[in-house]
This record gives C-alpha cells, sequence and structure tokens, in this order.
C-alpha cells in the first residue's frame, strides 16, 4: 500500500482545515446577508452537463476533465468547477420558473486532471456565487460587489 495521497491532491490537516472551514463560515455569513442561499450539488454529473454547460472546445472538457463510465455504461465526471452543477440544479428543481431569480452560493471539492504545480491541484476547494434568472447588468455587478466584500473580509487587499 502507498501510503501517499495520490498525486496532485493534499490532505487537509486541522490547521488548514480549520483555514478552510474560516473561509467558508466568511462565505456562507456574508453571502447569506446578500440573500445568497446555499446549494449543495453531487461531486459527479452526467458528462454532458460539462460538455454543454463549459464547451467541447476548452481544455477543461477536452483536456482535464475525469470522466468514466459507471456500471450502467453512463459516461460520469467529478466535477471541474461549479457553475455547470449549479445551473443544472437550478433546471432541474425549477428555481428560475415563472421568471424567479436564484441567489446560490456553493462551496466544496473539484477535480481537474492538470499538470499539479504551485497553485494548481487535481483537487482543489472552490467558493461561488451566481445569480441565475436576471437578464440585468445589475446582478453582475452585484456579484463583483460581493466578492470584493469576501476578499476585504478576509484582509486580502483588493
Amino acid at each position: 500500500m502507498d501510503a501517499r495521497a495520490p498525486k496532485g491532491t493534499s490532505d487537509l490537516l486541522p490547521d488548514a482545515a480549520r483555514a478552510w472551514e474560516h473561509l467558508q463560515r466568511t462565505a456562507q455569513d456574508l453571502f447569506a446577508r446578500y440573500g445568497y442561499e446555499p446549494v449543495y450539488t453531487p461531486l459527479f454529473e452526467h458528462t454532458d452537463v460539462f460538455t454543454r454547460g463549459i464547451g467541447e472546445a476548452t481544455d477543461i472538457v477536452s483536456k482535464e476533465m475525469y470522466t468514466f463510465e459507471d456500471k450502467g455504461g453512463r459516461s460520469i465526471t467529478l466535477r471541474p468547477e461549479g457553475t455547470a452543477s449549479v445551473v443544472r440544479a437550478a433546471l432541474e428543481h425549477n428555481l428560475t420558473a415563472n421568471g424567479a431569480q436564484a441567489k446560490l452560493y456553493y462551496a466544496g471539492p473539484m477535480f481537474r486532471y492538470e499538470r499539479p504545480q504551485k497553485g494548481r491541484m487535481r483537487q482543489f476547494w472552490q467558493i461561488g456565487i451566481e445569480v441565475l434568472g436576471a437578464a440585468e447588468p445589475t446582478a453582475d455587478a452585484e456579484v463583483i460587489t460581493v466578492l470584493w466584500r469576501y476578499f476585504e473580509a478576509l484582509g486580502i487587499p483588493a
């Protein structure tokens, strides 16, 4: 047995785990103040969620996804990013039906088959917000503002 984590992954030991929990708590508190609600999506999806959502010609889809066939012959992919899964969940559960706007946030592990190097891992953690069902540019401005406030709350200079 190889007692090391697979290449491109790492363990979050107590100090790093506490840091990640702090990032998540800060995000949850701030995002909730702006009316964003949590959404948790599966770690894997049908592959077409990403090929249609991200685009087949992108590097993520063509080179970096962990894709496999399940026992039923379906093409399954470990999520390489959060947006496509959030959009799929919103569509499946009619969160934007009748012109409704969905303000959602997510956090969790993502997976990409990349050459591991400083700042790039095969399993990494991502936090994000999405405004679905909004056509106005003010929604984009709000996302930028909320993320700016998040960095401020973490003490990261703009």
